[in-house]
């Protein structure tokens, strides 16, 4: 089963639950189904649309924000599949500062290459390969990064997250 977007009271996304989970949320009267799918959960004496977007009927706090962990997507999403040293479609991602070299595999160290500039920089520093990077690496800020490090964004979460990068990011089959 897929997955639902969970936006709070004010329409902030807070995260993605399982779409039956959403479908309960509903069912309880605990939120309510903003985008539907056109799928349906059925019982014995009820029919639910599952939710691709669903929004808390009461506000919840959340009192801090959790560091998106760093993956292979997620550099992908945020470099925008593009090769932060030529700018061609990346691949693959590189360490700025080779780990054989003690770089550590952390947001400020790792970017999207593409095989040609990945084979070319090896385990050289970048002053040795005589690349540079396009942008500096950064970590990701907001819950929007831990939903697109998730997976894709389909079309109608787009709306609800509002980051100008996601046009990077596939949208989700199905």
């Amino acid at each position: 089963m897929s997955r639902s977007l969970v936006l709070n009271a004010s329409y902030e996304p807070l995260g993605t639950v399982a779409a039956r989970r959403a479908a309960v949320l509903v069912l309880g009267h605990k939120a309510d189904c903003i985008h539907p799918t056109n799928l349906v959960l059925h019982a014995e004496r009820v029919e639910v649309p599952i939710p691709s977007v669903i929004r808390l009927r009461q506000f919840v706090s959340v009192p801090y924000r959790r560091r998106v962990a760093v993956s292979r997507r997620a550099v992908m999403a945020r470099d925008g599949r593009r090769c932060q040293y030529c700018g061609a479609h990346a691949d693959s991602i590189d360490h700025v500062v080779p780990r054989s070299r003690g770089g550590q595999h952390a947001w400020e160290n790792v970017v999207a290459a593409c095989r040609p500039c990945n084979v070319h920089k090896r385990d050289r520093y970048l002053k040795d390969s005589g690349m540079r990077l396009r942008h500096p690496p950064t970590v990701p800020t907001g819950v929007v990064w831990s939903i697109v490090a998730a997976g894709g964004v389909p079309d109608d979460w787009r709306t609800y997250l509002g980051e100008p990068t996601l046009h990077a990011v596939p949208a989700a089959a199905g």
